[in-house]
């Protein structure tokens, strides 16, 4: 992903400018202080997308531990649990 550099005083003198360019390109805009890089400015819409693909990724992430560890079973013994255990509650 490209991206661009832009000093932080364009924050304080060109904000709308700044926001308009990272909305209308979808790329992030890094912001310096005294030449270093210090931030890094999304549009909300490309930050709600990295926040989703974030927790997809934290899923199958532990979906694979689940795998690896043994922590699974085939889905129709799955629902036979689920029915008796329906079948207990609901004779209580």
């Amino acid at each position: 992903m490209e991206s661009n550099i832009r000093p932080s005083s364009d924050l304080r003198n060109h904000y709308a400018e700044v926001s308009r360019q990272c909305k209308e390109q979808r790329r992030p805009i890094h912001i310096t202080v005294n030449g270093r890089g210090d931030t890094v400015l999304l549009s909300e819409t490309d930050f709600q997308e990295m926040q989703s693909e974030l927790e997809l990724l934290r899923s199958l992430a532990l979906s694979q531990a689940d795998i690896e560890n043994g922590r699974v079973q085939p889905l129709g013994s799955l629902f036979d649990d689920l029915r008796e255990r329906l079948k207990v509650s609901a004779a209580v």
